[in-house]
């Protein structure tokens, strides 16, 4: 027997009734929040207005309805919610219920359902609200199902315990209290207390016609046939199939074409890709027998949206194909006539196609996708500018500028703004980017603000995240310098900002007030002996990130009784970038973290060339770098660390002898791919050891040097020797080393330590083989001088025994 719906209730039906038109009419959506402990009364309340909805919805000429319940099933209580809800919904048929749980909602997005539940009882993840708000269409409902309203701010959630480490067991509780606060203040939210029977906010509407979608207009002239057009469902979509188009004759040789599609999340930009490729496909074939799209994004996940429509393009086009899926994604579509197929970002540069599609483009670093870039010529890059998988506005500010200035490409450039799934101006859209700060800006600075940037007059900002999140100018403003500055941004970030016990947060302002440079802190550290020896054994501890790959890799167990500050996130207001801010703002904080009586102040982070050097430049030693590149940025993560302490201090230069000898003897193995500017940085630390060179190489090694300098040799013949000399080399101190240029000493690392062949080495150093060949030469012949004290025309060939 289903719960009585409570009259209050009833009454908000009645006036929802009303506004269900004006949902309709204008394509937006409403969410309600329905806060209690009485699952059955909950189940009964959530159906019940599900049920009015789609009443009201079909009598305006709603023909398919369908809805989609997310919840934790590990939990008795929200199993126990879910089922009430579902008994109540099977007798209801004009609605298709799909129930599933938070861990496989990747599956679901690019799908558009009229209704969305979302259980909130147990659990409030920000990357959840991100990924699933926006796959309810215009008119449609979504509903949260919380907590009570008064105690939901203090619950221990799933997500926060998971920010926990052993040192800080207890969460922070900010984030909610934050998400309460943007609940309350947004039009299109209704908030109803279902234990109390008690309303809590009222839905309210501020709504023009602004949401009504205007008809579409396909172009008179078309390259793809006529049916690929016709699955565009907005202009936005028709004009991204014209202007790919653009992409069917291929560029002349040293030219490429790119074009750069651009939107908020929800535009259809990865389906209007997936049906433009089809088109692109059945053009090519008329020059090619199988034409090879290659498809890159971070995840597999990303694309499915662009499989999906690239199927029902085919299928239109009554192409035969199979599908090759990996754990339940697409990554191919294929037949004997063309492929279309998915693979990881660092693959891409090595594989040749004929078009190349990179979705979600902000979320893969840049240097990684300037390799893509050069790899190829014809490319499409798709970004979201705001959205949970990343924001695109670093890829904009930096990726772009560069392919703007390159008079090789020809530039297509287009920016999508019409929701497919529902109208401009959206409510529930509003709250979702207010309250996960989708759409944060840093704060426009005035020539007052960068004259004290200059001067360093400037002010470190320690915040308390509590007072932070109270402060909504000043956070966005500082999300807002994390958004630009790094590739992969998630909403899960600011929930960590607010709830994780062991971060910090803290700022550089300018004297009038604007955020200039942003940091994350996290307290690792100490870490107990027992745990310590599991550590060592390959257990695992949540956070610790520092003193955990310092115990694996480094083996030093004294560094567990230490305790210190691993740095998150630094990042530097876009345009104040290369004044020094950033330095600035790390002496300021290794400063407070000595006089909190901190051991060391650390990062692991992503390497780049530029990175690199800004660590070093500030004191910090690189003591660790991963086997592996991370498939999706292309980078080797790599462990810096700045000692405090004297007993650090001394573990440090122990670590740092190990890890120069670890990577002179591991670069031909695992680091063949390292790029040699970052092998060089790394090389050129200490230690120096006073190496006698006299002992350093056999007569008949010698003798072989000598040949190989004046010519008869191959590098190939002396491999083994030039490979004691590239090691000798970054032994020894600089000024017990003969005079190379940078050039020879970037030789000395690509052929002597990687063994890279020649073309490859030509291909990285921007030099022919045969200028590096002849500079091979030379460095045999100067080292010859350097260990005998010879010149090589006084010196008399052959060893006598």
């Amino acid at each position: 027997m289903p719960e009585k719906i409570p009259a209050s209730f009833l009454k908000i039906l009645t006036s929802h009734g009303r506004i269900v038109d004006q949902l309709v009419e204008n394509r937006v959506r409403a969410l309600y929040v329905l806060t209690g402990s009485d699952t059955g009364k909950m189940a009964a309340v959530a159906s019940r207005l599900i049920q009015y909805h789609s009443k009201r919805w079909m009598r305006l000429g709603k023909r398919e309805l369908n809805g989609l319940y997310i919840y934790h099933d590990e939990f008795p209580e929200a199993e126990e919610l879910k089922k009430a809800f579902e008994k109540i919904m099977e007798g209801f048929k004009p609605v298709r219920f799909q129930f599933s749980v938070y861990e496989k909602s990747d599956k679901y997005l690019g799908m558009t359902f009229s209704f969305l539940v979302m259980d909130l009882t147990k659990d409030l993840k920000p990357n959840d609200v991100g990924r699933l708000v926006g796959i309810v269409e215009g008119g449609g409902l979504i509903i949260f199902l919380a907590p009570p309203w008064s105690s939901w701010d203090g619950l221990k959630t799933i997500f926060k315990v998971g920010l926990t480490t052993p040192q800080y067991p207890e969460p922070r509780h900010v984030f909610i209290t934050w998400f309460k606060k943007q609940l309350l203040k947004h039009d299109g939210i209704c908030i109803y207390d279902v234990d109390n029977n008690r309303l809590i906010k009222k839905l309210s509407f501020k709504l023009g016609s602004a949401g009504r979608r205007e008809g579409i207009t396909l172009p008179v002239e078309m390259l793809f046939p006529k049916i690929i057009y016709e699955h565009a469902l907005t202009q936005d979509q028709v004009n991204v199939l014209k202007l790919m188009e653009n992409l069917f004759e291929k560029p002349r040789k040293s030219e490429k074409t790119v074009m750069v599609l651009t939107a908020d999340r929800g535009r259809g930009k990865s389906c209007s890709i997936g049906i433009g490729v089809v088109g692109l496909i059945h053009l090519l074939r008329r020059v090619k027998p199988k034409p090879r799209i290659l498809v890159t994004a971070p995840e597999p996940s990303n694309v499915q949206s662009l499989m999906m429509l690239a199927k029902k393009a085919l299928d239109s086009l009554d192409y035969k194909y199979e599908e090759v899926k990996r754990e339940g994604n697409v990554i191919e579509l294929r037949s004997e006539k063309f492929s279309i197929e998915y693979w990881e970002p660092i693959n891409i540069p090595k594989i040749r196609g004929d078009i190349v599609v990179v979705d979600e483009a902000a979320g893969i670093h840049v240097p990684l996708l300037y390799k893509i870039w050069e790899a190829h010529d014809r490319i499409i890059f798709s970004s979201t500018i705001h959205g949970y998988e990343g924001a695109g506005r670093g890829f904009t500010v930096r990726f772009l500028k560069r392919i703007r200035s390159h008079q090789g490409t020809r530039l297509i450039e287009y920016e999508m703004v019409e929701p497919i799934r529902y109208g401009l101006n959206d409510p529930v859209e509003r709250w979702q980017f207010d309250t996960l700060l989708l759409d944060a800006e840093p704060a426009e600075l005035s020539q007052e603000d960068l004259e004290a940037i200059e001067k360093k007059d400037l002010i470190y900002v320690k915040y308390e995240p509590a007072e932070l999140f109270e402060n909504e100018k000043e956070l966005r403003e500082l999300f807002g310098i994390y958004v630009l500055a790094h590739y992969r941004n998630e909403p899960d970030d600011l929930g960590m900002i607010a709830d994780a016990p062991h971060h910090l947060i803290r700022a550089v302002k300018t004297k009038t007030g604007k955020i200039v440079c942003a940091m994350q802190v996290a307290e690792e550290g100490p870490i107990d002996e027992a745990t310590a020896q599991e550590l060592l054994k390959g257990s695992k501890i949540p956070g610790n990130i520092i003193p955990d790959r310092f115990l694996k890799h480094i083996r030093i167990i004294d560094f567990a009784a230490t305790r210190g500050w691993r740095i998150v996130r630094i990042a530097t207001h876009p345009s104040a970038q290369g004044k020094g801010i950033g330095s600035w703002a790390l002496g300021k904080l290794v400063e407070e973290a000595g006089e909190r009586g901190l051991d060391w102040v650390g990062s692991g982070f992503g390497v780049s060339e530029e990175l690199l050097r800004f660590w070093v430049r500030n004191g910090f030693t690189p003591l660790h770098i991963s086997p592996d590149r991370n498939p999706v940025s292309g980078e080797y993560t790599i462990l810096v660390l700045k000692p405090i302490t004297e007993r650090v201090g001394v573990m440090v230069e122990r670590a740092r002898e190990e890890f120069k000898h670890k990577l002179l003897n591991s670069l031909p193995v695992n680091y063949r791919e390292m790029e040699p500017e970052i092998a060089h940085i790394l090389l050129s630390s200490k230690p120096f050891y006073d190496i006698d060179l006299s002992r350093l190489l056999t007569p008949i090694q010698l003798d072989r040097l000598w040949t190989y300098c004046l010519g008869p040799m191959t590098f190939e013949a002396a491999a083994d020797l030039m490979f004691t000399l590239a090691r000798t080399h970054w032994l020894l101190p600089p000024e017990k080393r003969p005079r190379l240029t940078r050039l020879m000493e970037l030789i000395l690392i690509t052929k002597g330590l990687q063994g890279l062949t020649w073309d490859e080495a030509s291909s990285i150093l921007k030099s022919s083989p045969k200028h590096l060949q002849k500079e091979a030469h030379d460095i045999a012949c100067t080292y010859f001088s350097h260990i005998t004290g010879i010149s090589r025309e006084d010196y008399k060939p052959g060893v006598r025994i």
